[in-house]
């Protein structure tokens, strides 16, 4: 397991983090994409050498890179307060995800940095907080993300419950499943429930709305491809989530490595950022 989580870090680490970036802002994020390859590279680094200072340290050069974006997220909020959802007096649902988004990765910094010194920061064994850094990559970080366009691409005029639905469910799910860390199982359920409905919501409104819009089959293809896979995956996450929170039997952490985390980093994650990626701009770029 620890391999696969490793490779499945290093991707969200290199390459989805910095496209994500590209696509929630090409201007104002542009320096910081065009960078991060370099300032996630010691992260990388430090997932292949063993515990102890020089990999602590190397996570800690991440850490730090993950909390100046995240340092970001509040100026971008307040943007949006300032410019509110029509009629109404919240930001657009997409900015919730898009803060969401930001933040995520400075979650899964402070959980490597912890790992990789051995220490079992607020008692969580090492082995949930070496999978708290690909969740809060993916399930965070991305996830948010793709839900933020899909929200602002599916949305006309004054946006539909769906979009809105899976905009703000996404980040709550997440939150919800990060407090049930802190909690108990039953908390986490409800989180993964939460999750798991925001994340079908993007599926539907990618297979229905996006994907027929898409313009070639290669996009299509990654946009059917990352819809279905949601699907299948975040099943597993509730299975999982159920059988932690009643003792039913569900799969090992190392068989939802396998499965569920590296079905959403390359199946969801990857196929989504490359697809939005080969969409236009203008239809792409999420602004406050």
């Amino acid at each position: 397991m620890t391999v696969l989580v490793h490779l499945i870090v290093t991707l969200g680490m290199l390459y989805v983090v910095p496209a994500g970036l590209r696509l929630i802002d090409p201007a104002r994020l542009r320096g910081i994409a065009r960078i991060w390859p370099l300032l996630a590279a010691p992260g990388a680094l430090c997932l292949w050498l063993p515990r102890g200072s020089a990999a602590t340290a190397l996570a800690a050069l991440y850490a730090a890179a993950t909390l100046a974006l995240a340092a970001r997220a509040p100026a971008r909020l307040l943007r949006a307060l300032r410019m509110p959802a029509a009629g109404t007096r919240t930001p657009a649902p997409a900015e919730i995800a898009v803060f969401t988004a930001l933040v995520s990765p400075s979650v899964a910094g402070t959980a490597l940095v912890a790992e990789r010194a051995g220490y079992r920061l607020f008692g969580f064994d090492l082995d949930i907080l070496a999978l708290t850094v690909p969740h809060f990559h993916f399930a965070g970080f991305t996830a948010a993300l793709v839900a933020g366009l899909v929200c602002r691409a599916a949305t006309p005029a004054h946006g539909t419950a769906l979009s809105r639905w899976a905009a703000y469910s996404v980040p709550a799910g997440t939150l919800l499943v990060l407090l049930g860390y802190f909690v108990d199982d039953w908390a986490e359920l409800v989180g993964a429930v939460v999750l798991t409905g925001g994340m079908w919501a993007v599926a539907l409104l990618t297979w229905r709305e996006i994907r027929p819009a898409a313009g070639d089959r290669t996009t299509g293809a990654l946009l059917a491809t990352s819809a279905a896979v949601l699907v299948a995956t975040m099943l597993l996450a509730l299975w999982w989530a159920a059988g932690e929170a009643t003792g039913i039997t569900h799969p090992t952490l190392t068989w939802m490595a396998a499965t569920h985390g590296l079905g959403n980093a390359l199946g969801f994650a990857l196929c989504s950022v490359l697809a939005w990626r080969r969409l236009t701009v203008d239809r792409m770029e999420i602004t406050p």
